[in-house]
């Protein structure tokens, strides 16, 4: 899919900045290549990666309630899920994320709903698993923050040994 914004709709404007804020708001200086505090953010390994699935959970569900269908719905949570899990494997995530761009594949999907008549029906069939899922991959996030926040204090207790 082309990353490039479709056309805004009046109705879609604050979904558009805030997915422009998230995926493509910034520019390297002297490249062509976008980014956003997703980017900036995933860089803080783990608390980063939570954060971003926050942001990008409530983006979902905040363009499932301009009504876009199950259908719709399930594809951005499969652009989340990919940019959430390869997301957070170190520095190959984080190049992940500069190309991906799910927040912004997401607003483009609901601009041809809206737009074109694209991806049409109810989102109310599947909202209930989709948000389960999304609770899952939160839980599994914050397990692995804990792991990571665990391991590093026990290394910061073991430098403090070996310098004492």
């Amino acid at each position: 899919m082309d990353q490039t914004t479709k056309a805004p709709i009046p109705e879609l404007w604050g979904i558009d900045k805030f997915s422009e804020l998230l995926d493509s708001k910034f520019r390297i200086p002297g490249t062509n290549v976008r980014f956003g505090i997703d980017f900036l953010i995933g860089l803080f390994p783990y608390v980063g990666d939570i954060l971003g699935f926050l942001f990008s959970a409530g983006l979902v569900i905040t363009i499932a309630r301009h009504g876009a269908s199950g259908q719709l719905v399930a594809r951005m949570i499969l652009n989340v899920l990919l940019d959430t899990v390869i997301g957070s494997i170190p520095l190959i995530g984080d190049l992940f994320d500069l190309a991906y761009k799910a927040n912004r594949r997401n607003y483009n999907l609901l601009v041809e709903h809206y737009g074109e008549g694209e991806h049409q029906g109810s989102v109310w069939k599947v909202i209930i698993p989709i948000l389960l899922v999304l609770l899952i991959l939160l839980i599994l996030l914050i397990i692995l923050l804990t792991k990571f926040v665990t391991w590093s204090i026990g290394l910061l207790l073991q430098i403090q040994d070996v310098v004492h």
